[in-house]
């Protein structure tokens, strides 16, 4: 693999490019302050708030998760002038919470006698929704529309979101007891599903003796804007550049899985959208201003595992969407 399908010097990298690039590492740099050996994880959280979409982390309790989010939204938190401009909210999901709990409500108002609208939590830059599976379909359905379009909508009106909105969702996939499994439509919405993994002994040395979420974590400094996250969305969406064959390959993988015997339901022509879009911005944050093969192999299986619905539980999506990819990227003529 990691053949490239364009020469280096036939892309260099522009000032644009250079200037998201150098903010995709300032960003990384904060985050590995508190969060210990994570690296790869650090850069797909990256990738994603670059490629514009959501992300789910899926495991156990105690690695970090809700810190990784507070350490994102601190890092992004003020413009040039100084004045504080994102916005992080925390929603902890349980079984009793409600739809109106996360978008907002109409409150009647007795001294006009008008209904004001009491915006919910969502109303934010970056929103942490915390275990996300230990409340009903019916309150996760109230992600739906605000994943996807950017927009909250109540009785007859709605509201559009702000231009940075970025989703870091969590959930535990040990226990079952009072959780409810994300719907296929849910999990659609988020652009990667990662999982966070247990540190190596001496990352684990450094957390336990420094306690980084306490000690470090509220003394941590901004080191880009909201401006420069969304000028590097749109560097590594119209400035990284793809090849056809990639694009082709992306949607080949995405082909496969409908016609796999193994497969009850495949990715929709949304999966194959978001990895070329992940790509593009994973490229960016590695120094590059294009996508190579390896990209599409090491991503496929973060972007589309998750918008599979597979006839044996006992096949473990990752590995077969990573099959598929080597299969298609071999493919292709050099």
């Amino acid at each position: 693999m990691a053949a490239v399908l364009i020469r280096e010097d036939q892309i260099k990298l522009s000032d644009e490019l250079k200037k998201s690039y150098r903010v995709s590492v300032q960003l990384i740099k904060n985050l590995e302050r508190v969060i210990r050996g994570k690296q790869e994880v650090l850069e797909y959280l990256v990738a994603t708030l670059f490629a514009g979409g959501h992300i789910l982390i899926d495991d156990v309790p105690g690695l970090g998760k809700t810190t990784i989010a507070k350490t994102m939204a601190r890092s992004i938190s003020r413009n040039e002038r100084g004045k504080t401009t994102v916005l992080f909210k925390r929603i902890q999901f349980t079984p009793d919470l409600l739809p109106y709990d996360i978008t907002g409500v109409d409150i009647f108002n007795p001294e006009n006698r008008k209904f004001t609208f009491l915006k919910g939590p969502v109303f934010a830059n970056i929103v942490l929704a915390d275990e996300i599976n230990r409340t009903t379909p019916k309150v996760q359905s109230a992600l739906l529309e605000v994943m996807a379009e950017n927009q909250v909508t109540v009785g007859n009106k709605t509201y559009p979101m702000d231009s940075l909105f970025y989703v870091i969702a969590t959930q535990n996939p040990v226990e079952t007891e009072g959780t409810y499994p994300l719907p296929l439509a849910q999990l659609d919405r988020f652009l990667m599903r990662i999982e966070i993994g247990y540190p190596d002994t001496l990352s684990e040395y450094e957390i336990v003796k420094d306690n980084p979420s306490y000690s470090v974590l509220p003394k941590i400094n901004t080191v880009c804007s909201k401006e420069e996250i969304l000028k590097a969305r749109k560097t590594a969406a119209e400035k990284v550049f793809c090849d056809e064959r990639l694009i082709k390959a992306s949607v080949n993988i995405a082909v496969s899985t409908r016609k796999h015997r193994g497969i009850e339901l495949g990715v929709s022509p949304r999966g194959s959208l978001m990895l070329v879009k992940a790509a593009k911005a994973y490229a960016l944050i590695k120094g590059r201003g294009y996508v190579i093969d390896q990209d599409i192999v090491d991503l496929a299986p973060l972007v589309m595992s998750h918008r599979l619905r597979l006839k044996d539980i006992k096949i473990e999506p990752r590995s077969l969407i990573r099959e598929i990819a080597v299969a298609e990227i071999s493919r292709i003529k050099y």
